[in-house]
């Protein structure tokens, strides 16, 4: 059962929208009646394929490529998503990275470098508050709200690194300070998957996958359309701020 809500004259950001859970919710908030900006990576042409499909199937969607990592590129793309959009009422901050295709044991340390911190953190933590930033105002005016993407990793489990778990944690923190600064004009929450299946996750070995799989109750993995039910549900419920929901299968610790 897909959940669906009335977005209809809703303007919508979804950055990293090209695949995975940002493509799922940019999907589901289009279907919904909602005008979506689609960001990506300018060289990721799955971005314009996303934007391509949604206008042929009715829904209404834009491209508006740039780099969150970068502060010149994070702000000029959503000035650019607010311009043509008209304005601003959801800004999901979706696009992230851990830096790496296989997890790294946390007692590695050597193997996190410098390099990788830097990018995670600008990625994954600077980014989402430039983009918050840069949209604030469009928000205060439609009284809209952020939702983040934030993991199980930031709440204590082994993620795909320690330098990807502390980036989590560190959005939650931020999403709950946001919510103080910015209220009570504009929510913001966050939701904290668990392993969920996308094209970085694709490769990692079944075996590793497993583990969390049999650590679940529900024992599957998540679903990129499982995050992006959580996502529109925090977008619309009007009474619900400052907080991450978790969406893991009922994990259990391990």
């Amino acid at each position: 059962m897909v959940i669906k809500a009335d977005l209809s004259g809703k303007k919508a950001l979804v950055t990293g929208a090209s695949s995975g859970i940002g493509k799922s919710i940019a999907i589901l908030l289009a279907q919904c009646g909602a005008t979506v900006a689609v960001n990506h990576l300018s060289a990721d042409q799955r971005g314009a394929e996303v934007v391509e499909m949604l206008n042929g199937e009715g829904c209404q969607a834009i491209a508006v490529p740039g780099d969150v990592s970068d502060p010149e590129s994070a702000d000029a793309m959503v000035f650019n998503a607010i311009d043509k959009l008209g304005g601003l009422d959801i800004l999901v901050n979706n696009a992230g990275t851990a830096a790496t295709v296989e997890p790294i044991p946390f007692e590695d340390l050597d193997a996190m470098t410098e390099e990788r911190w830097q990018s995670i953190m600008h990625t994954n933590v600077i980014g989402p508050f430039r983009c918050s930033r840069k949209a604030a105002s469009a928000l205060k005016a439609s009284k809209g709200c952020i939702v983040n993407t934030a993991s199980i990793a930031g709440i204590g489990n082994a993620g795909s690194s320690i330098a990807y778990a502390n980036s989590k944690a560190a959005i939650i923190s931020q999403t709950r300070c946001l919510a103080r600064a910015l209220a009570p004009d504009i929510r913001v929450n966050a939701v904290a998957p668990g392993l969920t299946r996308t094209a970085w996750t694709d490769p990692w070995k079944q075996a590793n996958k497993e583990i969390s799989i049999e650590s679940s109750l529900l024992k599957r993995m998540v679903e990129p359309e499982d995050v992006a039910q959580g996502i529109l549900f925090l977008a619309v419920n009007p009474a619900i701020t400052g907080q991450t929901i978790v969406l893991d299968n009922g994990r259990l610790p391990t």
